[in-house]
Formats: structure tokens, sequence, C-alpha cells
């Protein structure tokens, strides 16, 4: 199979954004030029903006929710129960 020739691509870009762009992009299994390389054959192969790549992020509430378990998780003074029917009598005290 013949090697593709390739050719540099400069773009200018906020520093801030490209750090936490190849933080995103090393999450996901890829470097930043990789990352740009996929999104061009694809917008070349669809001729528009192709798709969108991403970390699943939980909302507010979401990240508040863990947070509180966590928490609780380390707090030795939180009650704990030995089975979801003890916990649910006691939520109906």
């Amino acid at each position: 199979m013949p090697t593709a020739q390739t050719t540099n691509f400069t773009v200018r870009l906020d520093s801030k954004l490209k750090q936490d762009a190849e933080i995103l992009f090393n999450d996901l299994g890829m470097t930043l030029s990789g990352a740009v390389n996929v999104f061009l054959r694809q917008a070349v192969r669809v001729q528009g903006i192709p798709f969108e790549v991403r970390k699943n992020q939980p909302n507010k509430t979401t990240l508040a929710a863990m947070k509180e378990a966590v928490a609780l998780a380390s707090d030795p003074k939180a009650k704990t129960f030995a089975s979801a029917d003890e916990m649910m009598r006691d939520i109906e005290k």
C-alpha cells in the first residue's frame, strides 16, 4: 500500500484551548493532530461539519450528587444499612 504524502498545517489558536484540546483528545486516545485529521477526513466525506466527538460530561446536578456520594462514603458518621429493605424502613419512619 503506498504511503500518503503529508504536509504541515499551521493553525494559530489560544494556548489554553490547545492545552485543553490536547488533554481531551489524549483522554479519547488520540493526538491533537490525529483529531484534526479525523475531522478533516469526515468533513470531506460528508461535505460539511460531520460529527461531535466528545467526552461525556455529567450535568451540574449529577456532579453535585457524585460529590455528595464521595463525601458520604468517607464519613465515618454516615448512616449505613445492611439492605435496601432496612433503608426503606428507615426512610418511612
